[in-house]
């Protein structure tokens, strides 16, 4: 990537004469000096990078990443592409964790707000709305000495975004979880299952609430009709896939295929398959979501979804500076996700 610096070598001038140059905002400069800067830059192929100019206006070049738990694979793996994008433009990424609970995220923004970070990505949205936590709001400036004159007023609020969820209030950066479920559900019909089991999530992300919807709708695109005997589950843990795993495999009518709208469920599936002594894929079928490095390494490989972290992040990191009118919708950036068939998927030994 062309830099300032660059610019400002090959012109032999000051990064700041080139950023006065460059500045879209001044008044168009007409002088030699402003002309052989500009011309220059077309011929390097310089393109001014507004995110990291506006947060370096800003202040600190500093952004706030707030997610549930680095415990999980899938919130470490964007906070890592979130920070490796930062890095690229200068700006430094920290990340606080909340283990999924509005009243730690009030904290944790809070927390971020004293360090006066120039932006929020969050991945804590809730959808119910009265836990919600408002918008942090920026750290006061410092009182004046006695006789020195006022401070200048505070920063303006600072920018928040949210990541892989949304709660329709703030602008987002997600994956198309209706599509992902829909091609996993397909993908399990395709192969000729028409029980299939789904392991949910948590009511209160979006994310979850739109992989079961994808699934219902995908299903009923086939001619089946959803079960609600066929579909459970409460959390994006292990544990809670393992103990959905067994209520449907202990139905009278057990399930061919189960689909878990995320790989950390759909392991504890895979376990709670091996309790009862069922082989995957022969006697069970099971197709996960975000596609973590894990699950392609695991005696039977994975059928997932896989979500395009990297695309995820650099849409966040857009949307924090992004001008937008007053009072229009929030914007929301959808990463398309592909479905990857690995050994855990086949078609049913028994009649479906």
């Amino acid at each position: 990537m062309v830099t300032i610096r660059d610019v400002a070598r090959a012109a032999g001038v000051s990064t700041s004469t080139v950023s006065r140059a460059l500045d879209e905002r001044l008044p168009r400069s007409r002088s030699a000096t402003a002309e052989r800067v500009r011309e220059v830059a077309r011929e390097l192929g310089y393109v001014r990078d507004p995110l990291a100019s506006g947060l370096r206006r800003a202040g600190t070049s500093t952004i706030g990443v707030i997610v549930p738990r680095l415990t999980d694979t899938v919130m470490a793996m964007l906070y890592e592409e979130i920070a490796a994008a930062s890095a690229e433009r200068g700006v430094f990424a920290v990340v606080a964790s909340t283990e999924d609970s509005p009243e730690a995220e009030r904290r944790a923004a809070d927390s971020l707000m004293r360090r006066r970070v120039d932006g929020l990505i969050l991945t804590t949205a809730r959808l119910d709305a009265a836990d919600a936590p408002p918008a942090p709001q920026p750290a006061p400036a410092p009182a004046a000495p006695e006789g020195a004159a006022a401070p200048a007023p505070g920063r303006p609020p600072v920018p928040r975004v949210l990541a892989l969820r949304t709660d329709g209030l703030h602008p987002a950066s997600v994956g198309d979880d209706l599509l992902g479920a829909r091609l996993a559900t397909r993908h399990l019909v395709d192969l000729g299952h028409r029980r299939i089991g789904l392991v949910g999530g948590p009511e209160h992300a979006s994310s979850a609430l739109l992989r079961h919807q994808g699934h219902r709708e995908a299903l009923r695109e086939m001619g089946i009709e959803p079960d609600p005997r066929l579909m459970t589950g409460d959390s994006f843990s292990m544990e809670a896939g393992e103990a959905a795993g067994r209520r449907l495999l202990a139905l009278p009518d057990p399930p061919t295929a189960i689909f878990a709208v995320n790989d950390n469920t759909a392991i504890g599936v895979l376990a709670a398959a091996h309790q009862r002594g069922l082989r995957v894929p022969e006697d069970l079928s099971v197709v996960g979501y975000n596609d973590i490095p894990t699950v392609s390494r695991l005696p039977v490989p994975l059928s997932t979804v896989r979500v395009p972290f990297d695309q995820v992040a650099r849409g966040a990191l857009r949307l924090l500076l992004e001008e937008r009118e007053p009072g229009g919708p929030p914007p929301v950036l959808t990463a398309t996700p592909t479905l990857i068939p690995r050994a855990s998927s086949r078609p049913p030994r028994r009649p479906a």
